[in-house]
């Protein structure tokens, strides 16, 4: 299918932003949704587990001056394809994510031979973030510039090494059917949960979050992801030393319950050109939280540009 803005047939879909252009492309065979805002060299954000471009509604706007921004809702989330049987592990992800990469660059792109970007992932997104790091190295149609990884799935913090592999288990995946699949007061404590305090959940986020729900698959989806939860961890060990010259741009909160603010130490030491800020009194969503603070963090190194207050 052809790049452009189109309608999608849910209601549910939250509306984008002024300047936001959604877009919708074919990656292995299957739709997937994205958004697309600003001008300036390209810069990917991958949304994290159970979230969609939604999740960047205060990041493009902001760094829209800065950058051409592409932030696309990932096969199985959002409300993208949700192809049965697709490899869902972070090393077949990311390999989409550089098709898609590839894609939206040479599409876009109006000087041929430009193939330099930043990639910015959360979460589970960070993760895979890191995986299509490591396949870039052997592409030599992309240059990634700089990294960012916002709380990224990592195998430093203990929480995720024991929580992701039971969820992906015969009987954590029944239990998962049972209680979050059937009771959607489950899935807003979570929701809930990820945040540092209860006045920093922006108003309209967790009908947003719920929104893609209206789409049968969004829980098999995730649990698919879990069931290869620990191979994906060593794999992605063992990726992070080959990106050791890559600057990268480490943020946390401090108060994440999903992924411990402690793993940033021990990743940051994989790169020889990084930087470290944790937002204080801050979750796992800190583009959510503290968005102006993020987005200043944000511009400052992408930029190099030092901005007031």
């Amino acid at each position: 299918m052809a790049d452009g803005a189109q309608e999608i047939s849910s209601s549910t879909l939250p509306p984008a932003e002024s300047g936001v252009e959604e877009c919708w492309t074919e990656i292995d065979g299957a739709r997937m949704r994205y958004l697309r805002a600003g001008s300036g060299p390209p810069l990917i954000l991958l949304h994290g587990l159970m979230g969609y471009a939604f999740s960047w509604r205060y990041t493009m706007p902001a760094l829209a001056p800065y950058a051409t921004i592409y932030a696309p809702d990932m096969l199985g989330a959002g409300f993208s394809d949700r192809p049965a049987g697709l490899d869902h592990s972070m090393r077949a992800t990311a390999r989409r994510m550089v098709r898609f990469i590839l894609h939206v660059i040479l599409h876009f792109s109006e000087q041929p031979g430009i193939s330099s970007f930043d990639l910015l992932g959360t979460s589970h997104g960070g993760a895979v973030a890191i995986m299509a790091a490591e396949q870039c190295l052997a592409e030599p149609r992309l240059r990634l510039r700089k990294l960012v990884l916002v709380a990224p799935v990592n195998p430093y913090s203990a929480h995720g090494r024991y929580l992701g592999p039971f969820l992906g288990s015969a009987a954590g995946s029944a239990l998962f059917r049972m209680t979050i699949a059937r009771m959607t007061f489950l899935f807003r404590y979570g929701h809930r949960r990820l945040y540092g305090s209860r006045g920093n959940i922006p108003p309209g986020a967790l009908q947003g979050y719920m929104a893609p729900l209206a789409i049968p698959g969004l829980f098999e989806h995730a649990l698919s992801i879990f069931r290869t939860w620990t191979c994906d961890l060593r794999q992605l060990e063992a990726a992070l030393p080959k990106l050791r010259e890559i600057p990268t741009l480490l943020l946390w909160g401090d108060l994440d319950r999903a992924v411990y603010a402690s793993s940033a130490a021990p990743l940051a030491k994989h790169f020889a050109d990084s930087q470290t800020i944790v937002f204080p009194g801050i979750g796992h969503l800190p583009y959510e939280e503290c968005p102006e603070e993020f987005n200043r963090a944000l511009i400052q190194f992408l930029t190099r540009e030092k901005l007031p207050g």
